[in-house]
């Protein structure tokens, strides 16, 4: 007698193969059986303690999101629907060079600081950990020791790890310091990290040269992890950048998975497959390579992310002192308006491009939904005056849509052949990016039902069995015998993303049941209240 069993089920196993008709059994959390209709003539049908009559829907691999910002959020919020009703069952954290782990006291306050505008202050946390392995033991041991609502694999930021052992200064580290970073790399590794992240448009991580990123991903490929940069560029300088990191992951022998591969901004309208010709030629060469995407074309960061890296040297405070002094913010605008700034990719800025979606401080809600020009025609002022009004009075919490993609782009890049799904998604601010609460289903309904750019196995396959096999996964992301029975069922003819630019926390449509370790955490729809997640450790190596 089996836990459950899913009857009926038209199974789309993950592996890009043709679907096909199944009953499929649970028990223990893992899959035990999988009866195809063709191969069940004159065989008893699985027999459960429970059964679920799925005709007319799909049965896939649970989600994996390869880019999130749920670091805090799955500490906070038990529910999480923005991820769970998208049928996402496991999230990879610790992204772009910035999180909460490894940290001491010092660096604990500076990255809490730096990331407000993605996470929120944390001030309703209990930052009881320093290394990466108690982070990884305070998610196991999450609301009570129950778990956490979806699982979760980790990156070890290497900006918080400069800031370690460096700190904020924009310079080479030392010898004694680049030894410093190597272990605390090679800890993360052990405690149970997939990898290490990197994010080169932010400070501190940016001020790392190639050679000491170079001797870093060599600790990585020790312990057959992969990194994860947010290179330098996506735009003015976007293949330079993208090339800068399969050279430099050749060098240290490193797997590479390249964070939300775009191409934005007008210089490089049309140039997607510019950039796939250059990952084939390092792919064909035998480079272990895999990129990830969200389907939409704006992007989402914070607004002290499109300064010049000079003018976050030392750190926040230093930052906002800087914009308070007149001289110096005017060299900031100048950067940013007329040379292209490092932060706003080497293009000069467009104001009517930049989107406030979230605020840290209520009292400035106004400017929320609003791009920065529109802010700025509405006080009669310039809008570098507006965004450095918001940068002070905002204590650098701001959040921002910015709309620079091109629809080109991203439908060739997600046809790729190493092609895998994240969100990206940050779910703080009165209007987050839709992305966080609808990548999967957009996916699913928009580009494989509405547009056809993929076929349905096709993009199952993307966004459950290739990202299973970059986290070295042995038992996910296929709907196989023995696998783990994390599972999502979904109606191919009605499953779209709810979620809007206008009302981005709208949960998605026609994803009726979730499951996580065999048990339900959406049932008809609805969150069930059920804590399955836990954290998922690094295995090889």
């Amino acid at each position: 007698m089996l836990d459950l069993v899913i009857r009926d089920v038209d199974v789309v196993d993950g592996s890009g193969g043709p679907s096909f008709r199944a009953d499929v059994g649970i028990e223990g959390g893992r899959i035990t059986t999988v009866m195809q209709e063709a191969a069940a003539a004159g065989c008893l049908r699985p027999v459960a303690r429970r059964v679920v009559d799925a005709e007319g829907l799909v049965l896939a691999p649970g989600f994996i999101d390869m880019h999130a910002h749920s670091d805090l959020a799955l500490l906070r919020d038990p529910d999480h629907s923005a991820k769970v009703a998208q049928g996402v069952t496991l999230e990879v954290i610790g992204q772009d060079g910035l999180s909460y782990a490894p940290v001491d006291d010092r660096t604990l306050a500076e990255v809490r600081r730096a990331i407000t505008g993605w996470n929120g202050s944390g001030d309703d946390i209990d930052f009881s950990w320093r290394s990466v392995g108690e982070y990884l033991d305070r998610l196991d041991h999450g609301f009570g020791g129950e778990g956490i609502a979806v699982n979760a694999a980790y990156l070890i930021p290497q900006g918080a790890v400069r800031m370690l052992a460096v700190g904020w200064d924009d310079r080479e580290a030392t010898p004694e310091e680049l030894g410093r970073m190597r272990q605390l790399v090679a800890d993360g590794m052990r405690e149970g990290a997939v990898g290490m992240s990197s994010g080169l448009t932010y400070t501190p991580g940016m001020y790392a040269k190639d050679a000491e990123l170079t001797e870093l991903c060599r600790v990585v490929a020790e312990y057959d992890g992969y990194y994860c940069p947010h290179h330098r560029s996506y735009g003015a300088g976007a293949l330079d950048a993208y090339r800068e990191m399969v050279e430099l992951t050749r060098e240290a022998g490193c797997s590479l998975h390249l964070a939300h591969a775009t191409m934005n901004f007008g210089v490089n309208k049309g140039r997607g497959s510019e950039l796939l010709a250059l990952l084939d030629e390092a792919l064909d060469g035998g480079a272990d390579i895999s990129l990830d995407t969200y389907p939409y074309t704006p992007g989402c960061t914070t607004l002290v992310a499109m300064l010049p890296s000079w003018a976050s040297e030392g750190g926040p405070e230093a930052t906002l002192a800087r914009l308070r002094d007149g001289g110096t913010a005017g060299r900031i605008r100048h950067h940013m308006e007329v040379v292209g700034s490092d932060g706003c990719h080497g293009v000069p800025i467009e104001w009517d491009t930049i989107e406030i979606s979230g605020v840290a401080d209520p009292a400035l809600a106004s400017y929320v939904g609003r791009t920065v020009q529109e802010s700025a025609d509405a006080r009669g002022e310039a809008p570098w005056t507006t965004a450095r009004r918001l940068l002070l009075d905002d204590g650098l919490g701001s959040t921002i849509l910015q709309h620079v993609g091109h629809e080109e782009n991203v439908q060739t890049i997600m046809r790729h052949r190493v092609h895998t799904g994240g969100s990206d998604g940050i779910l703080r601010g009165d209007k987050p990016h839709p992305r966080a609460y609808g990548t999967f289903p957009q996916y699913l309904g928009r580009y494989v039902r509405e547009l056809g750019v993929l076929g349905l196995e096709e993009c199952v396959a993307h966004l459950t069995s290739r990202p299973a096999a970059r986290l070295r996964l042995p038992d996910r992301g296929l709907v196989r015998e023995g696998y783990r029975a994390d599972l999502v069922l979904f109606d191919p003819e009605t499953v779209a993303a709810g979620s809007t630019f206008a009302v981005p926390r709208t949960l998605p449509t026609g994803i009726p049941h979730v499951l996580i370790d065999g048990r339900f955490v959406i049932e008809d729809g609805r969150r069930t209240g059920v804590l399955a997640g836990r954290a998922v450790r690094r295995t090889a190596g």
